[in-house]
């Protein structure tokens, strides 16, 4: 083999060996503000020695590795990532900046190093807040104690938070603080994680962040908003999201819906509870009598509350006509108790419609104390007064009870062709007619006028022919009574 050969092949001389051995073991060189990783080596009830390489062992302060119950939330052996905060007299490092140990010398290095440091919100001043930090006055705007904004900045007041100094100045007499830059900075790195779990059907925790007048905006994570309108906000109708939820409550939510196109969010509070209207067929049922509350007028009707999440409609044709338009509402004041009879029952639907009942009757105070009793049969030949509610050329319509009206045919209502229909049926008046004819379901009533006539007419005839037949009886026996006495007088 050449020499050349040999040489290439021979092991590094000693001395080369020995210095590259030598430099291993040197110790690294550190600066303030270099995040480095380590893992802890002992545990102190004052700090923690991490391991950070080479020749190199630096301490943590133990109250910053300790959960906000004060339990230790590492153990010998775990790595942990933090930032040089000094170097003189050995190294050491911090992940924060605790107010407990905030002199001006550490607040310095944490500016310096862009350590968060944490601190208490005093009060609420002009454009901000003021924040103490160890024995140190800070000032943090408005605009930077949340990644959004901020309607009642009282919610901050008494709030210890982590933040990060912007300015240092006046040898640390005048500090300007962020929240919002590392908040954001969170929100960053979870941004992808949030995503993922945001999916229709999924239970997430949120804050919320405002509340508007159609609904409250709730903060999932990583900067990703979604809104609660004011309809899922409870199974009862909710006139104020307010009363609901405030800024900065932390709450629950189911998603309903993402869109695709826009990423809208779409939330829902009401979903993690029972839905009432699961158990509504056991609970009511048609021609049941009970109280409710009224929540609101529409043209269409009043709307009254059973339970919290129940709601029924007392639709207008169900108020008796007095003649007068719209007076029905007079009396349908929104947040009063009123007695109702169920009138149709649709749970798949998720309907009821409902009929006041008037408080002075029977019928409403037998409802009240539980009873229930039935009002005139309406059934064919039976005779019922009614009330007038509206004219058509092909009859007259007559209110007979709560979602029961009936019509007089025109043939039916006894009025000569030439006749002033309006006049004889006043609308608001009453009118006692006779039912002629009920559809299965009570659907179609048919009224006659004309057989109450028909009716009194036979009567009084009747009662003509029996005074008739009485008057000849009577003058027959006058006649003989004075024969017998002129024969006697013989």
């Amino acid at each position: 083999m050449a020499a050349d050969e040999t040489r290439d092949l021979a092991p590094p001389d000693e001395e080369d060996f020995a210095s590259l051995l030598d430099a291993s073991f040197e110790p690294t060189v550190y600066r303030e503000g270099q995040t480095v990783e380590g893992r802890i080596v002992a545990l102190t009830h004052e700090v923690a020695f991490v391991d950070v390489g080479g020749k190199g062992e630096a301490t943590i302060d133990i109250e910053e590795l300790v959960d906000p119950d004060g339990k230790l939330d590492v153990e010998i052996g775990d790595f942990i990532q933090a930032v040089v905060v000094s170097t003189a007299g050995g190294l050491t490092l911090s992940h924060k900046l605790a107010r407990g140990t905030a002199t001006r010398q550490r607040l310095l290095e944490a500016f310096r190093a862009e350590l968060p440091v944490e601190g208490r919100v005093e009060r609420a001043v002009a454009g901000g807040f003021e924040v103490r930090i160890g024995t140190q006055r800070a000032f943090c705007p408005i605009s930077q104690i949340d990644s959004a904004f901020t309607a009642d900045p009282s919610i901050h007041v008494g709030q210890v938070y982590t933040f990060k100094i912007l300015e240092y100045k006046e040898d640390g007499r005048n500090l300007i603080l962020s929240r919002r830059v590392l908040l954001e900075a969170e929100e960053l790195e979870r941004a992808d994680e949030v995503r993922r779990a945001i999916v229709p059907g999924a239970v997430l925790d949120g804050r919320v962040v405002s509340v508007v007048a159609y609904g409250a905006f709730v903060d999932l994570g990583g900067g990703i908003q979604g809104l609660v309108h004011v309809s899922e906000m409870g199974w009862s109708r909710v006139s104020d999201p307010n009363a609901v939820v405030r800024p900065g409550d932390q709450v629950q939510v189911k998603v309903l819906r993402v869109e695709d196109e826009t990423g809208k969010i779409s939330l829902g509070l009401k979903q993690l509870g029972a839905d009432p209207w699961q158990s509504a067929s056991d609970t009511y049922a048609v021609g049941q009598m009970l109280e409710g509350r009224l929540t609101r007028v529409a043209d269409f009707g009043a709307f009254v509350e059973l339970e919290p999440g129940i709601e029924g409609l007392a639709h207008v044709s169900s108020f008796p006509p007095t003649g007068k338009r719209e007076s029905w509402k007079e009396n349908v004041a929104p947040g009063t108790k009123v007695v109702v009879e169920i009138l149709s029952f649709d749970p798949d639907r998720k309907r009821i419609g409902l009929a006041i009942v008037d408080e002075s009757s029977a019928r409403a105070r037998s409802a009240k104390s539980g009873a229930e009793t039935g009002g005139d049969p309406i059934v064919a030949g039976a005779r019922i007064v009614g009330r007038v509610e509206r004219h058509e050329p092909y009859g007259v319509f007559v209110f007979l009870a709560p979602g029961r009206t009936g019509l007089i045919p025109i043939g039916e209502t006894g009025v000569e062709r030439e006749g002033d229909l309006r006049k004889t049926f006043p609308v608001g008046g009453e009118v006692e007619v006779q039912v002629l004819d009920v559809e299965p379901g009570g659907r179609r009533i048919r009224l006659s006028r004309k057989a109450i006539h028909e009716a009194e007419e036979k009567r009084e005839a009747q009662a003509y022919t029996q005074r008739q037949q009485g008057d000849v009886a009577e003058s027959f026996g006058t006649l003989a009574d004075k024969l017998r006495a002129a024969m006697k007088r013989t």
